[in-house]
């Protein structure tokens, strides 16, 4: 499909976000599980902007980006602190509605995420879905609105004060958008890793994908999105990490309680 073709998922998206993407086809791949990958996503000079406030973030905050783990206790620089800058995009509401709508979920306007940095030689994670449970403080957001994780609300558990109220969401979609690996060639390593089956003790990938700048992939999370970061890579791996979420009796509905994954 053309970009053009996903902006119609947000018909209601204004013309100053629009001129943010390239225009260039997004695949959607049935295989080994359905997900959408896109090359050069947005123009130049704002791919531009994205990489210089990355850079900034990560000379001004290492030892955050040392914290981060593949799998389910990833971390990195919460997309909730940069809201100043243009990576504040992942956090609007247009972003959110584009990326629910070629997803085809419908979903809360809750969203997580965070910059991911993986040092040269990192190890390789584990195969994980990211249907997973994460907790949000208030009512749900309206149309329009987002709604972040909030401090006052344990993300995994939703463990809060008594008098703060808090929902329970599953993770619906999964967005991994590469920024800062600049000369990436085939061989370099840190791709994520996409699996058909994790059977055995040492699952092959039917796919990967690369880390290459300004690309991008999304996908439903599903009991069968197995995914991981391929780790072994010759040079740091960076990229944004995010996720939109969906009501947990959706999720409960479509794919049974005890296929949520628990933290």
């Amino acid at each position: 499909m053309s970009t053009g073709e996903a902006l119609r998922a947000a018909p209601t998206a204004p013309p100053w976000f629009v001129e943010l993407f390239a225009h260039r086809r997004w695949i959607r791949r049935a295989g080994p599980f359905p997900h959408v990958y896109a090359r050069d996503v947005f123009v130049p000079e704002f791919f531009q902007r994205l990489t210089e406030e990355f850079q900034r973030v990560l000379r001004q905050q290492p030892e955050a980006f040392a914290q981060v783990t593949d799998g389910y206790s990833a971390s990195g620089v919460p997309l909730t602190t940069l809201r100043d800058g243009p990576l504040a995009l992942f956090l609007s509401r247009e972003w959110h509605d584009l990326i629910a709508g070629v997803a085809g979920v419908a979903t809360t306007g809750d969203v997580e995420g965070s910059l991911h940095h993986h040092p040269a030689g990192s190890p390789s994670g584990w195969p994980h879905n990211d249907l997973n449970p994460a907790w949000f403080a208030g009512p749900a957001p309206g149309p329009g609105e987002i709604r972040t994780p909030d401090s006052t609300v344990d993300l995994k558990t939703g463990a809060r004060a008594a008098s703060i109220t808090a929902r329970e969401t599953v993770r619906a979609v999964a967005v991994l958008f590469y920024l800062g690996n600049p000369g990436w060639v085939a061989g370099d390593g840190g791709e994520t890793a996409l699996y058909e089956h994790i059977a055995g003790s040492s699952p092959v990938p039917a796919l990967t994908v690369a880390p290459l700048d300004n690309s991008m992939v999304l996908f439903e999370c599903t009991p069968r999105s197995w995914h991981t970061f391929a780790g072994n890579n010759a040079a740091a791996r960076n990229s944004v990490v995010m996720w939109l979420h969906q009501p947990k009796s959706d999720a409960v509905r479509r794919w049974g309680g005890d296929r949520i994954a628990q933290w």
